[in-house]
């Protein structure tokens, strides 16, 4: 199957509504509104296919671009690959959830995750935060540095209040992912959510939204679902 193919079949399943909600989350055009799951038949026929890829996140289409990140080998990517994936990932959408997701999958995760936390850049800080969640509620404790953890945790508490907003929302999921899926750290990781309490998100021309790390870790002890680890990062 070939990308104008694809690119019709995707436009075939595109919804309006689902548009329009895409496009309140910071999508804009082109894209179709295409549901995630309606995806998956797709994916299925296609299995992996790099070059593909590609060429469906070269569109800037954003229904092509998260498809891309469904059908990527990212074993098969570079660390200049990942650099070029970012760079064009223009709202969190695609930033946290298509290159971060397809980056966790790669040996080179934690080096370019890295990179990109100390970038400055909000979206690619973001990113590099989003990763460590992927990384961490799926790849066995024994594979982290203890103490690189501890020192990232630290590094939270310290900025995250004044961090932008994207990145605020990723840190504060990495304080969540570490109490929860990380179990050397969870004292820690709790200490840590007291300490920052509530984060606030700005939102354009709405309400602002609260984050409570604490609460929702809170919840997960209370399932007794401590050392949750998914079993596939991407779908």
């Amino acid at each position: 199957m070939d990308c104008e193919t694809v690119m019709q079949e995707l436009e075939a399943l595109g919804k309006e509504r689902i548009k329009k909600t895409y496009i309140s989350n910071g999508a804009h055009e082109p894209l179709f509104g295409v549901a995630t799951g309606a995806m998956k038949p797709l994916a299925k026929i296609i299995k992996k296919n790099q070059a593909l890829a590609e060429q469906l996140y070269a569109t800037g289409n954003y229904d092509a671009m998260y498809f891309a990140g469904i059908i990527a080998d990212p074993m098969a990517m570079t660390e200049e690959d990942f650099e070029r994936w970012i760079e064009a990932a223009y709202f969190y959408m695609l930033s946290d959830y298509v290159v971060a997701v397809t980056l966790a999958e790669t040996d080179i995760a934690q080096a370019v995750a890295d990179k990109w936390i100390a970038s400055g850049e909000e979206l690619k800080m973001s990113a590099g935060w989003s990763c460590y969640c992927w990384l961490l509620g799926n790849r066995p404790d024994g594979e982290f540095r203890e103490s690189k953890i501890a020192g990232m945790l630290d590094q939270v508490e310290k900025t995250i209040h004044d961090a932008q907003d994207r990145t605020k929302s990723s840190m504060n999921n990495f304080i969540y992912t570490v109490a929860t899926s990380y179990l050397p750290l969870h004292e820690k990781a709790v200490e840590t959510a007291k300490a920052v309490g509530p984060v606030e998100i700005k939102r354009d021309n709405k309400k602002s939204s609260i984050l409570n790390a604490s609460e929702n870790i809170q919840k997960e002890v209370d399932r007794k679902r401590l050392g949750f680890k998914r079993k596939y990062v991407r779908c």
